[in-house]
Parts: structure tokens; sequence; C-alpha cells
């Protein structure tokens, strides 16, 4: 990873900010997407400890608004000629369903559009370095989720954990769609499982769910370093380099549920993807 030049999205805290750290450490640059300026700084100086040669940089926005998306894309393709690795990895689990400034619901724009939109802006960056590759977190949680084309913003019978699940379903199809895309191109795209991990993810939520979520991390969930391993294998490893279209865990190809194999239905969501970040 030495001279390489990484961007990341959610790591200010949790796996992403271990990964990104070990990605420094390993000789990499790192450029942070986040939105709290203080973890960002944080997250900046223990990134620069671990590889004090080379400037690493933050751009702040709210994953959650497509103006962010759109503008984070567009400022970080002007300032970076070539992007060797994209990490999509900002992601939350929302209790309570509610809708961002754009009227989408906040689960399907933070951890699906989010990683369409803010992709599809630093293609060409991608496109334009040898052997790039985009690295997408998604989750065991899929097998939970159900992709609705009737109902993608979860107004009827709305519940957190399926809702999260269909949005990590999202990502995995979104990854097998965008492979197909990258044929040819040299950049190839793949998706994780990092496991269930010990971090301030699900946090936000207060009453049952946010109780549940510390009891479950305390008795079961693993650390964030062995959380973000599959992160920096696919970010770095030899092994995996021209491989596409995958989804792993703990650092080998795994096998999805057939709904996250359904590629019809990743060329529909990739088409309607599109047809709302356009709108």
């Amino acid at each position: 990873m030495q001279g390489k030049t990484v961007v990341i999205t959610g790591a200010t805290s949790g796996i992403g900010a271990v990964a990104a750290e070990r990605l420094a450490a390993m000789g990499a640059r790192i450029v942070l997407i986040a939105r709290d300026r203080l973890r960002a700084e944080a997250a900046l100086t223990h990134i620069g400890g671990a590889n004090p040669n080379a400037q690493h940089t933050v751009h702040y926005a709210d994953l959650s608004r497509f103006a962010e998306m759109k503008r984070v894309a567009a400022e970080i393709a002007a300032a970076e000629p070539t992007i060797d690795v994209l990490v999509n990895n900002a992601g939350a689990l929302f209790a309570r369903r509610c809708e961002t400034a754009d009227g989408l619901e906040m689960t399907f724009a933070l951890n699906h559009m989010a990683y369409f939109v803010v992709t599809a802006g630093l293609l060409d960056r991608l496109k334009a370095t040898p052997g790039a590759r985009v690295v997408s977190t998604a989750s065991d949680a899929h097998q939970y989720g159900r992709i609705d084309f009737d109902d993608l913003q979860s107004k009827s019978n709305y519940r957190g954990l399926r809702v999260y699940g269909t949005s990590k379903l999202a990502n995995i199809l979104f990854t097998r769609a965008l492979a197909r895309r990258l044929a040819g191109s040299g950049v190839t795209a793949n998706c994780l499982h990092p496991g269930f991990v010990d971090t301030r993810f699900g946090g936000n939520n207060d009453g049952f769910m946010g109780l549940g979520f510390g009891i479950a991390k305390k008795i079961a969930a693993i650390t964030p370093k062995a959380g973000a391993r599959t992160i920096v294998y696919l970010a770095s490893s030899e092994a995996v380099a021209g491989h596409s279209g995958g989804y792993y865990y703990k650092c080998a190809l795994a096998t999805p549920t057939a709904a996250a194999q359904n590629d019809a239905d990743a060329e529909k969501l990739w088409a309607v993807s599109e047809e709302i970040a356009s709108g």
C-alpha cells in the first residue's frame, strides 16, 4: 500500500477507524469522508501517527443527503487525480423510521444510496488507477432483508433490523452489478461481512434495541481490530487482485443468500437507484 490513496467513509470509529489506521501503517495515504469534526480530527491524529509521512486529509459531508454525497465526491475527484481504493463503510441502524431531507428512508439513503452515489462520483478516478478496488461493507444481516421494489422506502410495517438487513442485501446486489459494469476496466468491486463487532454501531438507538445491542456486544461481539481484517484484506491483498463481485467473510470468499445472488434484482435495483439519484 506504499504511496497508494485510500478514500474511506465511516472511518472515525469502529472497524472503519481501525482499517484506516492499519492501511496507513502499510504506507497508504488516507482520505476520510466524515460528518463529525471532532471524531474526524481524532481519527486523523491516529492515522498520522501510523504514517506521519503522508498528507492524510478529511472531507466533511452528511452522507444521508444527495447534495452532500455528490458534493463530496466531486471535491475528492477534483483533488485526487487517482484513487487506488474506495472503501464504502459508513452506515447505521435506526429503530424508528425517519426520512432524510430528500424524502428517503434514512437507512436506505445512508447505507445504500451513499455507496451508490459516492462510488459513481469517483469512478473516473478509480478507472484512471491501475488495479483500483472498491470495497463495500455489507453484513450477514442481509439474510433478514427483502428487496420490495414497491416499498423501497419502508413506509409500511417498518422494523429496524429488517430494514437494516435489506440495506445490507442491497450492498451485495450493488457490488455484483458494479463488478459487471467494471469488467475489463481493471477496477474490482467486492463486499464483506465484518462479523458482529463491538463498536458504536446501534448506539444511536434507545429503548429495547439500544439495550439489546449493548447486551449482545458484551456476550458475542468481536473486537474492531478483528472486524477490520477483511476490509484491509480486500483493500490490500494480492490474493484478491483481479477478483471481483465477491462476498467475503474472515478474509475468504463466502456464499451469500440466494436473494443476494439474484442478478435480475441487482440490475433492477441499479436502475431504480440511478433514477432516484438523478431526481
